[in-house]
């Protein structure tokens, strides 16, 4: 029993409606900022380069900075499961099971695991769960 007037669920809730707050309608200039300093993703294995350096032109900058701002502004609000995660010890991991009809994604599911779980155990449960989803899914679609 606690003796403040909220529960765990209460301060989880809050948190997770604040997180997403955060993500409902960036700044557009606080995007470009952060954007000058970091390095884009596809040449981190050969040239480093910011987005600055990749964009020179103003206008392409602007391009790629719109496409960004869109994509936050459009993503699945994970809040709280985010919050859930942390406030449980859990790290997200690079595991994942997608499911496809055709290309079109059906089903996706992301994995997080305590820090202390091996990566042999977290592969096996993987592994585990995708035979069994698997299965799943071709008794469901051919119903």
């Amino acid at each position: 029993m606690t003796d403040q007037p909220y529960t765990e669920d209460d301060l989880r809730a809050e948190a997770a409606s604040q997180h997403a707050g955060l993500t409902e309608d960036p700044e557009f200039m606080c995007i470009g900022e952060a954007m000058d300093d970091d390095i884009v993703a596809s040449t981190e294995d050969g040239p480093n380069l910011t987005w600055g350096d990749l964009l020179p032109d103003e206008d392409a900058f602007n391009t790629a900075q719109k496409r960004i701002r869109d994509l936050i502004v459009g993503a699945a609000d994970l809040s709280e499961w985010a919050v859930n995660l942390g406030a449980d010890g859990l790290e997200p991991d690079e595991h994942q099971l997608g499911f496809a009809a055709g290309t079109t994604p059906i089903v996706r599911i992301h994995f997080a695991f305590a820090s202390g779980l091996s990566a042999e155990a977290r592969d096996a449960l993987v592994q585990g769960i995708g035979e069994a989803a698997a299965r799943e899914m071709q008794l469901a679609l051919h119903l």
